[in-house]
């Protein structure tokens, strides 16, 4: 097939400038128009100095309007409001990193559709879509902490969660609990109970497990490093610890980023890959179920780009295969 181009509205962003990073070295991509009013007519180099003799893009005020494919990497409420602006991009496939289609409430924008672009969750759904929700990075994490169970109707008692994430999760714009001052040496719990990830984890579980009613007790935290994502995810089983690693294994047999760890995990064994790992231990009746993910890359920006090659019928691993750092 021929190579695509492709538009990154707010790519001066963490998110877009991680898709500047996997996107300039995919050998399916011919051409890039990184969009940023913020930056716009400065080399992409001077904004994000890794990519120093990787690229001489500059910063544009407005996409290629022959994109095959949109990244909208705009504040969350934003991504609506562009299109609305520029209805013409509906003609390109479109993949929002936020979080304004994520949702069932939320989908009804000029009648599109927006396929919620979880792999692991609606791959066939993904191949066909003209227009892709990424998911959150808590969801994402948590998600994958948790499906295997619905699709065997097993989720029937309260589910506990409690994850931490990098300051990256905030976004680039400094605030008070993202500044170095303030977030080293520090930890703190978030939106308890009320994180808007809350219901997008809730609809997939409920797409999978019609009869999904547990209360659902998710406590989100503040680390003091910059990326990635932990969440410690607790729930009761009749099952043994080998019948849900079994039960696991099936389940992600087909997907080539998420795996079940038998030895404990860490952040330092995804950090810039697009692997979630995931980890079980079973005590008397109950089951902490581990997951770890980079939240800029599984949670956000190497998901956009994995849901970007299952679309187009590229090689999910395509520009992903990526390597941890682990000192």
């Amino acid at each position: 097939m021929k190579k695509l181009n492709v538009s990154i509205i707010g790519s001066a962003g963490y998110t877009g400038g991680e898709l500047l990073r996997l996107l300039v070295n995919h050998q399916n991509v011919d051409s890039i128009t990184a969009v940023s009013q913020s930056q716009k007519n400065k080399l992409v180099t001077e904004v994000f100095t890794d990519l120093l003799g990787e690229t001489d893009l500059k910063f544009s005020d407005s996409p290629n309007k022959n994109s095959d494919v949109i990244f909208l990497c705009l504040q969350h409420g934003d991504s609506i409001n562009y299109l609305k602006e520029n209805p013409y991009l509906l003609n390109n496939k479109v993949i929002d990193l936020s979080r304004d289609f994520r949702s069932i409430g939320n989908n009804s924008f000029d009648a599109k559709k927006f396929v919620y672009g979880l792999p692991e969750l609606n791959k066939d759904k993904i191949k066909d879509a003209q227009y892709i929700a990424n998911p959150g990075c808590f969801a994402t994490a948590i998600q994958l902490a948790l499906l295997p169970f619905a699709k065997s109707n097993l989720l029937k008692g309260t589910i506990h969660v409690n994850a931490v994430t990098g300051s990256t999760g905030a976004g680039i714009k400094p605030s008070d609990t993202t500044h170095f001052s303030w977030r080293q040496n520090n930890v703190s719990v978030y939106q308890a109970f009320e994180h808007p990830h809350n219901s997008e984890i809730k609809e997939s579980l409920s797409q999978v497990q019609t009869n999904f009613s547990s209360e659902f007790l998710f406590v989100p935290q503040r680390g003091n490093f910059t990326r990635g994502i932990l969440a410690s995810t607790v729930l009761e089983c009749d099952l043994s610890e080998s019948e849900i690693k079994d039960l696991f294994e099936d389940h992600y047999k087909n997907d080539p980023f998420t795996f079940l760890v038998d030895k404990t995990i860490d952040l330092k064994m995804v950090v810039n890959t697009n692997k979630c790992l995931l980890n079980i231990k079973k005590h008397n009746k109950h089951v902490l179920i581990t997951s770890v993910i980079d939240n800029l890359l599984k949670g956000a920006a190497g998901q956009a780009v994995q849901n970007m090659n299952i679309m187009f019928g590229l090689n999910e691993q395509e520009g992903l295969k990526l390597k941890c750092i682990t000192y």
